[in-house]
């Protein structure tokens, strides 16, 4: 365990953004998982919503730096060419 004072405010600091990464990292997953559904359902009218809003999120993930840009990048590329392949 941390003993310097400044150790120990960056062992809580590090806490505190793995508990923000990981909810965001999972918004992120349930957010695609819920355009696949949509994708899966080929209901249409709610397909461009889902994916303008999987691809903000995604987006907004890497700008947070939880995910690299790249990977964003990759996934929104991928789930843009599902959707446009129907």
């Amino acid at each position: 365990m941390a003993n310097h004072k400044s150790a120990i405010k960056r062992a809580r600091q590090g806490e505190e953004q793995r508990v923000r990464n990981r909810s965001r990292k999972t918004r992120m997953k349930n957010v695609v998982r819920g355009l696949e559904d949509v994708i899966a359902a080929k209901s249409t009218e709610k397909i461009a919503e889902a994916l303008k809003t999987a691809v903000s999120v995604i987006a907004k993930t890497a700008s947070k730096g939880v995910i690299h840009r790249n990977t964003a990048s990759r996934k929104i590329s991928r789930l843009t060419r599902r959707v446009n392949a129907l």
